[in-house]
């Protein structure tokens, strides 16, 4: 281990209980790892375990929310089929408790006005949807959810977790609307001045105290400052903050320690500013830390910090400048669940790095229901039916195509025991990673994937051939019994659309095939095509981007924490942002669009015009390869374009299913 990652594997205390070093998984709400009956299915055991087994000291659940009478659609309680649940949670801790590691279950009172129809402290509009206001709870209603919660941690215990964790003073759920001014606007016991809107945390942690014991160590999350100007605006700036500040947060902390918290987690922002709750690559890494560092300063109880820390030289540099005692990994524990053991083994260069993308974890829970995924982890939320295997009938693989779904299945298939061949047509691997990292001031995590990929081939030893045009005769000659066309996409360039041969894609720009002037117009108002006029418009550049939608990012699925940022992004540096136009010509002077609601044209000068209006699969040689009889198949965009998640999650299906 090198010598300044030391420090994070010595032990510190959360109370009396000892964790074995300096790392935490953090919580991860998802109601697919409990059963019909509240207890956490095999597969959640297996996802804990996982993390248990790669070095994590303490691990958080994610939130289960006790309340079965006030608001009962905030998802299955604890209390409904207590022995049901002690029995799977208990199997739970014995899984985690033989890696040594320390289990902490998050329990909280409810979502708030982040969603609609919940109770809320005061009536005041809900995230995403303004004209709606929040449910008033009554005195009566936080006196039962407050009751149903101490039961609850009771429960905890005797199910062996070594600790609790109170959901939470951060994301604005319900319980940091009770403390933030902002949503608390009551006037009794439970609101107007700081001591009073704090009342209900210090009843919670009372009861706590009183069923479980005095020594029984609670934890709980505090945003150290809301990045808000007001309900469902986000400040990207973090100026005119209408929410918490950071002085507000430093007081919160010193009575959160005298009320007998044991350690505080740290974080920023609300749903409001989903980008700091859950940011996307777009944010710096440890962007939190000197806010962190403010409030560590102020309280003898551990401070750990959680958002952007996938990085284990930001971890070391953190923990070692005394900034927090301990580091939380939400996010990076998915992409790599042996975050901690590699880099207690050197091998800080084999971690899988999380890319900030928020489509397979956050993305895929709330805004399609699915359970957690990884982009860059095809086991992840399948740990139990993807345990490695070795194949009993090894093939001989040709991958054709050296991007993220040709390495995945690569790497899979020497995992699997297979005998396996890359060839790329190209003169280096990456395939559409090359262009997707190439915004190095928002997506830098790409290319460190990218460059993640081809050092794990390396380091498996997978012959790789480029510059190499593969056909069906090298079948038969060289043997392979199976072949995995990964060749990708391209841009969609319109041939109907005069003068289009004038304007260049936005993949060549990224790749550093042509430069742009100063003035520049970028047609497509997708995910890439907001990214890149971002980008520009960062250098310094006059930019206008185009789209033919009435709203930019609407065609395709973008999490909102990418929507949100890259929509202020845009407003912050000034892009010209025109929707409704669709590009019918380009010139020598710019680019002529056509409104969609008159159909009037108007000229745009620039001095490029950038085209990001999709892509489309690359030809193959499909059913020149299926007339040698191999087992042929296609993956990721050569059959449908999409993101990293589908072509990564093709790969492992495909090939870690092979008999």
């Amino acid at each position: 281990m090198k010598e300044n990652m030391q420090k994070l594997w010595t032990p510190f205390n959360i109370g009396k209980v000892q964790i074995k070093n300096r790392f935490a998984m953090g919580p991860m709400g998802d109601g697919t790892l409990f059963d019909s009956r509240a207890g956490y299915t095999d597969q959640a055991v297996e996802f804990y375990t996982e993390r248990a087994k790669g070095g994590f000291g303490l691990i958080y659940t994610g939130v289960m929310f006790c309340d079965t009478t006030i608001d009962p659609g905030s998802g299955n309680s604890p209390l409904v089929y207590a022995s049901h649940f002690l029995d799977r949670a208990s199997r739970l801790n014995e899984r985690c408790n033989a890696y040594d590691a320390k289990v902490f279950a998050e329990i909280g009172l409810g979502t708030g006005r982040n969603y609609p129809g919940m109770r809320a402290p005061s009536p005041v509009e809900v995230f995403n949807y303004p004209a709606y206001k929040g449910i008033e709870i009554t005195v009566d209603e936080i006196h039962k959810k407050t009751e149903q919660f101490v039961k609850c941690s009771a429960i905890m215990k005797k199910s062996g977790f070594a600790g609790i964790d109170i959901h939470t003073l951060h994301w604005g759920y319900l319980l940091d609307e009770f403390v933030l001014s902002l949503t608390n606007k009551r006037e009794d016991e439970y609101g107007g001045s700081l001591e009073n809107r704090m009342r209900l945390v210090k009843e919670l942690i009372t009861g706590i105290k009183q069923v479980c014991g005095s020594d029984y160590p609670v934890t709980i999350g505090l945003g150290v400052k809301s990045f808000v100007k007001a309900l469902n605006k986000a400040s990207l700036t973090g100026e005119e903050e209408a929410g918490r500040t950071v002085e507000e947060a430093v007081e919160i902390a010193k009575m959160l320690e005298g009320m007998g918290f044991d350690a505080i987690m740290t974080d920023t922002g609300i749903y409001d500013s989903f980008y700091y709750a859950c940011p996307p690559s777009y944010m710096p890494k440890g962007h939190g830390l000197d806010l962190y560092a403010t409030v560590k300063e102020a309280v003898k109880i551990p401070v750990l910090g959680r958002s952007r820390m996938g990085d284990p030289e930001l971890c070391a540099q953190a923990v070692n400048d005394g900034k927090i005692d301990a580091v939380v990994l939400a996010r990076p524990s998915l992409a790599d669940p042996y975050f901690p053991r590699k880099i207690a083994d050197n091998k800080c260069d084999r971690i899988r790095p999380c890319i900030g993308c928020n489509v397979g974890c956050i993305g895929y829970l709330l805004e399609q229901g699915k359970g957690i995924h990884c982009a860059v982890n095809p086991r992840t939320g399948k740990e139990l039916f993807s345990r490695p295997k070795k194949s009993v009938l090894p093939r001989k693989i040709a991958i054709i195509g050296g991007g993220p779904g040709g390495m995945q299945a690569a790497l899979t298939a020497s995992d699997c025991g297979h005998t396996v061949e890359l060839f790329e047509k190209e003169n280096k691997l990456g395939g559409e990673l090359i262009s997707a990292g190439a915004h190095k001031k928002t997506k830098e995590d790409i290319s460190i994937y990218c460059k993640w990929l081809i050092n794990e081939m390396n380091e498996n030893k997978i012959p790789v051939h480029l510059n190499s045009e593969f056909n069906a005769d090298m079948v038969k000659k060289e043997r392979f019994d199976t072949v995995i066309l990964a060749t990708g996409a391209s841009p969609i360039v319109p041939s109907s659309i005069h003068g289009i041969e004038k304007a260049v894609t936005a993949v060549d720009f990224l790749e550093g095939k042509c430069s742009v002037g100063n003035d520049v117009i970028v047609v497509g108002g997708g995910m890439v095509g907001a990214e890149t006029a971002v980008e520009l418009a960062m250098e310094g550049k006059n930019v206008t981007l185009v789209e033919r939608l009435n709203e930019i990012m609407s065609a395709e699925f973008v999490p909102q924490q990418h929507k949100m940022m890259l929509n202020d992004m845009l407003a912050h540096y000034n892009v010209n942002v025109l929707t409704g136009h669709g590009l019918t010509k380009v010139t020598d002077e710019g680019a002529v669009v056509k409104a969609a609601a008159d159909g009037n044209e108007k000229l745009l000068k620039a001095d490029n015009v950038i085209l990001s209006i999709g892509m489309k699969p690359n030809p193959t040689i499909y059913y020149d390869l299926v007339q040698t009889g191999a087992d042929v198949y296609t993956i990721g965009s050569a059959k449908r374009p999409g993101n990293i998640i589908l072509a990564v999650e093709d790969a492992f299906e495909i090939v870690y299913n092979f008999d």
